[in-house]
């Protein structure tokens, strides 16, 4: 599990039809082959390592649904290691698996921020409301506002700074991952999943706590 904030931007030093070897440096910190990273908001495990880079794999799968495609040697990507137990949730929970890719459409300065819009899937789309969280190459981002086919985020002069973000440009190629939680309250009201709110009464969730009851 990933919590959307970004550590550090790599560089792809190599890029194979089923591998991406990238140099970094804050994520090899306490990494080991074996051990997860998100690379522009998608979910690796790292299959080698050395004192400057580290190579994973890519799947097929992967590859259809994300950008990762499309990077070619010198591409910046967006990293972050797994969030360790006890650790802190900065942004919200990415699970590192991409839905879709969408393309940024607008780039606006706006006072010390910059507005991004980015059209999106109707499959990610449906997920989208008003001060929600969605990952954008893995980067946890707030919905500022949004029409039937795309949404914007404001981003703030750190974001840009830490991130590839600054490096956008219109008609790029982002990799979105909606908020899980939305899909299982999704579930839960068409009453597929076999959890209800009596369910989650009888088992210690009482309605006043649970999120599900507003």
């Amino acid at each position: 599990m990933f919590t959307g904030i970004i550590e550090e931007v790599g560089t792809v030093k190599l890029a194979r039809p089923a591998s991406l070897t990238i140099s970094a440096r804050e994520v090899l910190q306490g990494s080991k082959v074996g051990d997860s990273v998100a690379v522009n908001g998608a979910c690796l495990t790292i299959t080698a390592m050395d004192s400057g880079t580290f190579t994973v794999d890519v799947a097929p799968e992967t590859l259809q649904r994300t950008n990762l495609g499309s990077l070619r040697p010198g591409s910046l990507v967006n990293l972050e290691r797994a969030v360790p137990l006890g650790g802190r949730l900065g942004g919200h929970i990415v699970q590192g698996h991409v839905d879709a890719t969408g393309k940024v459409v607008s780039i606006t300065p706006k006072g010390n921020s910059v507005l991004v819009r980015y059209t999106a899937p109707p499959q990610v789309m449906r997920y989208v409301v008003e001060k929600g969280f969605i990952a954008v190459d893995g980067m946890s981002l707030t919905v500022t506002d949004y029409d039937s086919t795309s949404f914007r985020v404001s981003v703030i002069p750190y974001t840009l700074e830490h991130t590839n973000l600054a490096r956008l440009h219109v008609g790029d190629s982002v990799n979105l991952e909606v908020d899980i939680i939305a899909k299982y309250v999704e579930r839960l009201k068409e009453g597929r999943s076999g959890i209800s709110l009596d369910f989650l009464a009888e088992h210690g969730f009482s309605s006043a706590s649970s999120p599900l009851s507003t």
